[in-house]
């Protein structure tokens, strides 16, 4: 291995290592990513003829614009997918169109309510994102749940709830909504072959949690008052609801339908959403004065999660520089040859892996590690790239700062690393084999 290749392989190192530690720092990992994605690629432009031996004198510029272009091509439909989908759900959050969930999930049982809020979370999870469907539900919990002990055990099974229930769903995770976008699963398979293994990976928790919850909540705690927001009516905040969540629903549909990327579908979502909301705002009387103007899509744009973004951007182009200079065949070599081909184990070690350092470099990783066969464990919704999405989503769980969901739970929550290692990562563990051994079975007796 050449001495430029090193070089772009540690810059790589080193701006990952700094987005691991970003608790740590204070720097936001979207700055850490954007430096590594420019460093890689300008590292490679010292003598980019090692790369694409093909291209000669003036060619070799106009070839590695080519490659940049195609793969930020590739990463922009991930990009806008994301940009849509959160839009979506911020409109529909602004407009009260989750109020009803609260009053779903109530319970007099502190067991009972553990188990609705366990469901709640696992689907909407599924449709909307982990972190959004884990702060929508915590926001929920704090009107339920009093005692801050038996909140925070609520609050770890949401962390688990959600990465399980986005693990089943292409647009349920980012690591997902990737492999989805490459191809190298479908909508119908993962939700076939994924969704008792990842049932099952948030059922044991919540089981095993439900163990430590005794007696009943106090019912002036379990009915609290409400004043529903004045500016839409009941009817047009369902309106917007059924919208936002039946369009992600219908996501998936419509890419079966028309063969378009899903990024075409979430902005024909957004587009009907956004027109529906303009005709409602259009017909109140002084809508700025009651601050309506907040909860329009225009303004909700400009609150958009734009370092989320960048970060993805950044990252999968610097992902994408490495399976440029061919490092990532490599590797994925070398991890088969040395595992025997047992995608079990590749697969379980990414996800462990995935309790520890951000999940979406790795997936990139092995998106650019293994090539799609037409058959076999690699082929399209192969065991290989089915587990992959289910251990990169579920095996985030075992640490309270394994995925965004649990880094943002802790946050509002103030749980605390020790507490939920202690209480929490094993029983996450025995989730997740259990998980993965019903997917073997699965694939081994009905698929």
């Amino acid at each position: 291995m050449d001495t430029l290749t090193l070089s772009i392989i540690l810059v790589f190192c080193i701006g990952y290592f700094f987005i691991a530690i970003e608790n740590m720092t204070k720097i936001n990992k979207a700055a850490i990513a954007l430096l590594m994605m420019v460093a890689t690629w300008t590292l490679l432009m010292v003598n980019p003829s090692i790369y694409l031996p093909t291209a000669e004198g003036d060619q070799i510029a106009s070839s590695v614009s080519e490659v940049i272009e195609h793969h930020l091509g590739s990463t922009s439909t991930t990009l806008f997918f994301l940009m849509g989908a959160m839009t979506i759900v911020e409109l529909v959050d602004q407009n009260g169109g989750f109020n009803f969930v609260r009053h779903i999930i109530q319970a007099r049982s502190k067991r009972a309510l553990l188990w609705r809020i366990a469901l709640m979370t696992f689907f909407l999870s599924a449709i909307l994102d982990n972190l959004t469907t884990s702060i929508v539900m915590i926001m929920i919990l704090r009107k339920l749940v009093s005692d801050r002990q038996d909140r925070i055990i609520y609050a770890s099974l949401i962390v688990i709830a959600a990465n399980s229930g986005g693990a089943f769903s292409p647009i349920g995770d980012v690591t997902t909504i990737m492999l989805w976008n490459k191809g190298v699963i479908t909508a119908a398979g993962i939700i076939a072959e994924l969704f008792l293994p990842s049932i099952i990976s948030m059922v044991i928790p919540a089981y095993v949690l439900s163990l430590s919850l005794h007696g009943q909540l106090p019912s002036a705690v379990q009915q609290p008052q409400y004043v529903q927001p004045n500016d839409l009516t009941s009817m047009q905040r369902k309106t917007i609801f059924f919208l936002g969540v039946g369009g992600l629903i219908f996501v998936p549909i419509f890419k079966s339908l028309t063969h378009l990327p899903p990024f075409v579908g979430i902005l024909l979502v957004l587009g009907v959403l956004w027109m529906v909301t303009e005709v409602f705002y259009a017909h109140l009387k002084k809508a700025e004065e009651k601050g309506a103007m907040q909860k329009r899509v225009s303004q909700i744009l400009t609150r958009i999660d734009m370092s989320t973004i960048l970060f993805f951007l950044g990252i999968l182009m610097a992902v994408a520089c490495l399976q440029t200079i061919g490092v990532l065949t490599m590797l994925g070599e070398g991890l088969s040859k040395t595992f025997d081909g047992n995608y079990y184990l590749i697969t379980g070690i990414i996800g462990v892996l995935s309790a520890i350092v951000d999940n979406v470099p790795r997936v990139a990783g092995c998106m650019g590690m293994y090539p799609v066969a037409t058959t076999g464990d690699m082929a399209i919704d192969g065991i290989f790239w089915q587990l992959l999405a289910y251990c990169a989503g579920v095996g985030g769980s075992m640490l309270i700062i394994g995925s965004a969901a649990g880094v943002v739970v802790m946050g509002l929550e103030k749980i605390t690393f020790g507490w939920y290692m202690k209480h929490v990562s094993w029983v996450a563990l025995v989730g997740y084999l259990a998980g993965m051994l019903s997917y073997w079975v699965e694939n081994k007796f009905l698929f």
